[in-house]
Formats: structure tokens, sequence, C-alpha cells
């Protein structure tokens, strides 16, 4: 087997992102791995270069970049009691292309990540990169599964 000194957890500012960053902190404490935590800032809406009358667009971009940081610190800062080596990675681009630049740079052994199929708001705004990342990554993948939730009274249901 694999040692697996380097693992990456994709987060993607969902509950469900929880369970994948939990299960990423337990396996590098009982590996004595190096974690990271990567969310993709993704804009699929390109507004650069469109000048658009919408003055408060990028400040409110910004506020909105500054919150999901801060979330995503909260979570790990929730998982981490015994001062695991964890560093954060916020990349702007395409999804699976700053994964699999991340996976080469930082030598990844172990990409943890979300099992589920994304749904119609999450490929608008991810893209549907779990399946592409499962067909390139040269590493080992772990799949968490997390057990959808009834759709009832949700506007994004599929």
């Amino acid at each position: 087997m694999q040692n697996i000194n380097r693992i990456l957890v994709v987060s993607r500012m969902t509950t469900s992102s929880i369970t994948a960053v939990h299960y990423g902190v337990s396996l590098a404490k009982k590996y004595g791995a190096m974690l990271y935590v990567i969310h993709v800032i993704h804009d699929p809406f390109s507004l650069e270069g469109w000048n658009l009358p919408l003055p408060n667009l990028e400040k409110d971009y910004q506020n909105l970049l500054k919150k999901m940081k801060q979330q995503l610190n909260d979570i790990i800062k929730n998982e981490n009691q015994d001062g695991l080596q964890i560093e954060v990675l916020m990349p702007e681009g395409d999804p699976t292309e700053e994964i699999m630049k991340t996976v080469k740079e930082k030598n990844i052994d172990l990409l943890v990540m979300l099992a589920h199929e994304e749904g119609h708001l999450e490929h608008l705004l991810f893209g549907r990169s779990n399946k592409k990342l499962l067909m390139m990554m040269p590493c080992s993948i772990l799949l968490v599964k997390k057990e959808p939730e009834p759709c009832i009274n949700k506007p994004f249901c599929n």
C-alpha cells in the first residue's frame, strides 16, 4: 500500500462538505499526513469585461469570498483540535483544472471529495467536475457518500 503523506479535500461550501473535511482530518491524524483543503472560486458569470452598471457587484463578490474563507476556516478550526498541519487553498479558475494542478504541485497521495452527482445549480456554479476528476486523477480518491436529504420545499432540487 502506498504511504499517505499528503491529503487534499475538495470543499464546495455546502453542509455536505463538512463531512468530507471530517474524513480528511480523521485520515490526516491517522496517517500523520499534511492536509490541504481546497475551495476553487469559480465565477460562472465571468463579469470581467462586461462593463455592467452594477456598482456594488465587485464589492459584494469580495464580501462573499471573504465570508466563504471564514466559513471554511471555521469548519477546519472545529475539526482540528490537535494541531494538525492544514493548509487552506482558495484558487480562482476552473475547478477541475485547479484541483488537478494542486494535486500535481503538492504531490497529493489521496483526494477526498463528495460522491454525489451535482444538481443543476451546482453544475452552473462548479461545472461537472466529479466525473472529469475521477477519470483524470493521478492519485487515489476517497468518495464520501452523504445520504441525500428529502427534496421537500427546496427550490433547487432535481
